[in-house]
């Protein structure tokens, strides 16, 4: 708090692309595509074809095999947002158009936020779940074997890449009644390595976790006052029956007898972020069913915050609205509107934003493009808004342009790249020759890179300075940072053209000449080392 952050976002951003996206149409949800800015074209097969201007939205509900194409023009920002239809059963069952009303565009963007990231929130506290059970004139809910009474939050999450990844869906959306089989298929993953990852990471099989979450979400709902029967098509459960079954092996309770507790309609007041979305979920399809265009406003948007986890990559997330945070090491990061924050790969944390407030994921970063060791932070002004918008959504959806690529946004922290660069090589002191050499760092492997020419005086700098001519100085700042990239298991075709090399034999040459030994070499042994 209170330092000054690199302003990343005082020169204009670039132009918004088009986009063209297309497939087959598989998905088990409804999709709710919103144009912010801009104007797109959806088109369906066996269906008119919908052209939208900002502002405006359509509701396609959830089909199997037809064809779909999105077309938007250039600097649109189209949100697109699923949604499963027992989440909404009342959904029209056609397509239809809708004009979005005044005071829904912001919570638009924190559900798509809510969709593609770990983010979660409670609004009421675990003291008063405990309360409220023991209000119903029975024992407080225990686990099978007679076990003291637990929280109802979420069951432990797993760690591993694909299981976590499953389990980040599920606590989305507990009603997602996918098989491990196509489970393991959406995750890139085999059913036999996401059963031992959930049982190895939490201590229970897929289907008992999966169990626990839609339990603890049925919870919220129940507190929020919704019917039995609308909460158990909400979590997943295909009949009352088995739902109450279920919630009574695990609570002790009848979901009935839980819902008509004093503490259960004292909590109606002080929704969960799940509940609070389920409410606002139900309020828009009835705008897009009934052709309403101003129903009520939502009301603040909650505060959310994710589970500590991990993730694979370097992350990029940004503050479209009001404040967050990242707890990370014993240490907690604050960033206000317009901040970003690249979150290290490996690093435990957790992150949360504050009541009203908005962050988005802007894209990734592998360890062998970007070297952390700690967060780095940045600050865009609000001119970029719609650009940023674009870079998150084309990152998480497959709305995106062809070729897309996530990291591209390591191109806006080149100084903070060039930066960390510097460190692998000897670097002038002389004011201009030291610019000389950060503009250098900063141009290694971008498109169109194709060296600079200095004066003299900042050839004799170098030579004073280095020890070595600003050619050489040039040479040794690729093969010291290709070094890097090698010992961080970065493969050498990627290596050679992140240093500015267009083939890789030429590549393993000059590395060669450089350190004596060949990239794959030096790769093998740097890797091997105890």
């Amino acid at each position: 708090m209170g330092m000054d952050l690199p302003q990343l976002g005082t020169r204009r951003p670039p132009p918004i692309p088009p986009v063209r996206s297309s497939g087959l149409w598989d998905q088990t949800e409804h999709l709710l595509l919103w144009v912010r800015a801009g104007s797109a074209c959806v088109r369906m097969e066996g269906h008119p074809e919908f052209r939208l201007a900002a502002g405006e939205g359509v509701w396609i509900p959830a089909t199997e095999g037809n064809s779909w194409t999105i077309i938007t023009e250039p600097d649109t920002v189209a949100f697109p947002l699923l949604t499963h239809p027992r989440i909404a059963p009342e959904a029209p069952p056609e397509p239809r158009r809708f004009v979005v009303p005044d005071g829904w565009q912001e919570w638009l963007i924190q559900h798509f936020n809510l969709m593609v990231t770990p983010l979660t929130g409670h609004g009421y506290s675990q003291d008063a779940l405990v309360d409220l059970l023991r209000d119903s004139g029975r024992r407080p809910p225990t686990l099978a074997g007679g076990t003291e009474p637990r929280t109802v939050d979420p069951p432990v999450m797993p760690k591993a890449g694909g299981a976590r990844a499953v389990a980040d869906e599920l606590l989305r959306n507990p009603a997602l009644d996918l098989t491990l089989t196509e489970w393991s298929a959406r995750a890139l993953s085999s059913p036999r390595t996401l059963r031992r990852d959930f049982l190895a990471d939490t201590g229970l099989t897929f289907e008992q976790w999966r169990l626990q979450c839609r339990l603890s979400a049925a919870v919220e709902f129940l507190s929020a006052g919704f019917a039995v029967d609308q909460v158990a098509a909400r979590v997943g459960f295909a009949s009352n029956n088995g739902f109450t079954r279920a919630f009574r092996q695990r609570f002790g309770s009848t979901p009935y007898d839980f819902r008509r507790t004093p503490s259960a309609r004292r909590a109606v007041g002080d929704l969960s972020q799940r509940a609070t979305v389920a409410r606002q979920a139900d309020d828009l399809v009835k705008m897009v069913r009934e052709g309403r265009t101003s129903p009520a406003a939502p009301e603040l948007l909650p505060a959310t915050r994710t589970t500590s986890h991990t993730n694979d990559s370097h992350v990029l997330c940004w503050a479209y609205r009001g404040s967050g945070y990242l707890d990370l090491a014993d240490r907690r990061y604050e960033w206000g509107r317009g901040g970003a924050i690249w979150i290290p790969a490996g690093m435990e944390h957790t992150m949360g934003v504050r009541e009203n407030s908005i962050s988005l994921p802007l894209g990734n970063a592998s360890t062998r493009d970007l070297q952390l060791t700690e967060p780095l932070q940045a600050q865009f002004s609000p001119a970029w808004d719609d650009y940023l918008m674009f870079c998150s959504i084309s990152a998480r959806t497959p709305v995106r342009p062809d070729n897309y690529d996530p990291s591209h946004i390591l191109d806006l922290f080149a100084d903070q790249v060039a930066a960390q660069r510097a460190l692998s090589v000897p670097m002038p002191t002389d004011p201009q020759a030291r610019g000389a050499a950060m503009e250098y760092l900063r141009r290694i492997g971008t498109s169109g890179w194709s060296g600079l020419d200095v004066p003299a005086d900042i050839h004799r700098a170098f030579r004073e300075q280095t020890g070595m001519s600003f050619v050489r100085w040039c040479y040794a700042a690729r093969m010291r940072i290709a070094r890097d990239l090698l010992a961080g298991d970065a493969k050498p075709v990627a290596v050679a053209r992140r240093v500015g090399y267009a083939h890789l034999p030429t590549f393993s040459a000059a590395f060669s000449r450089f350190h004596g030994i060949s990239p794959r070499e030096y790769q093998e042994r740097a890797t091997t080392k105890p």
